[in-house]
């Protein structure tokens, strides 16, 4: 090896060591703040339940045992445990409706803002992210203000004629489905917007000069582009939805859980830390099977679109 060669080596070894060292304290952070309390949840699952909360340290399996199976108090049969599997079934069909309608409604609001003068987006930019400088339980309770018996929806129909008494919405999971609409549509209308902003719009007229209907365009042309926006705002939104808890806890009124609510309960009232760490655990794995899903179509998109 030449000198030059050993310098170039040498130099190539320095600069691997310093981005080490420049990423280290992140590493130690994600180590210790992320992965730790991860390890520990799972750690947990694994464990026998205490008396009254916390764990005993001997390996038991009951924990995942009772995500999907449970014995009976009387007979000490085993059956699936439906409630379980009915939360679990509530949270993923809330959750991707949720996804579904913030798309609907996100994606004219972010191409409306992406047409617009670039003075005009920003305040419209600004619009959308006022809802970001309060706190989620106060926009959950101002969602509950619109929803409840008293609230205003039920008032403007009862003045206007159009019912006699009070639609009950409030504790249903349509309102928890509104209330989860409400606070991340935002999620969902800042990544389409910033697709959309590098969406060159002459290829939309181009379109239109090739008589192109609307819907060719908007499936053949905008679509396509745009997908990164779709995909990334589906994430940012379902992700939350599935393991929302204040939004649930608040409009559903503790009758129809999620499975946030779910895992709470057993780390408080149900003092059964390793079922819910095993809840946990579950949640994680649907999430990365969903981000797994999200991300194979992404690239199979691109690919096809490329």
């Amino acid at each position: 090896m030449t000198p030059q060669q050993q310098l170039i080596e040498d130099e190539a070894r320095r600069e691997v060591r310093n981005r080490w060292l420049l990423s280290a304290p992140a590493l130690v952070i994600l180590l210790f703040a992320a992965s730790g309390p991860l390890l520990i949840v799972l750690l947990y699952s694994f464990l026998a339940k205490a008396p009254y909360g916390d764990v005993i340290w001997q390996f038991d399996l009951t924990g995942w045992f009772s995500v999907f199976m449970e014995r009976d108090i009387f007979d000490d049969t085993l059956s699936v445990a439906s409630a379980h599997l009915s939360i679990f079934w509530r949270s993923v069909r809330l959750s991707v409706i949720t996804t579904i309608v913030t798309l609907i409604f996100g994606f004219p609001t972010a191409y409306f803002i992406a047409t617009r003068r670039q003075q005009t987006r920003e305040i419209w930019l600004f619009l959308i992210t006022i809802p970001f400088w309060t706190n989620l339980l106060i926009r959950t309770f101002a969602m509950l203000e619109v929803v409840r018996n008293e609230g205003l929806i039920n008032t403007i129909l009862i003045k206007l004629g159009i019912i006699a008494s009070p639609i009950q919405m409030l504790f249903t999971d349509g309102a928890i489905l509104a209330g989860m609409v409400y606070v991340y549509l935002p999620l969902m209308v800042l990544p389409l917007y910033a697709s959309m902003e590098k969406l060159d719009f002459r290829l939309v007229e181009a379109g239109y000069d090739l008589y192109a209907t609307p819907f060719q365009v908007l499936r053949r042309i905008i679509i396509p582009i745009v997908k990164p926006g779709m995909i990334a705002g589906s994430i940012l939104v379902f992700i939350p939805s599935l393991g929302a808890y204040v939004t649930p806890s608040v409009l559903g009124g503790g009758k129809n859980l999620m499975i946030g609510n779910l895992i709470e309960l057993q780390f408080g009232q149900g003092r059964n830390w390793p079922l819910g760490s095993a809840l946990s655990v579950t949640l994680m794995a649907i999430v990365m099977i969903a981000l797994l899903f999200y991300v194979r179509n992404a690239g199979s998109g691109n690919r096809a679109h490329g």
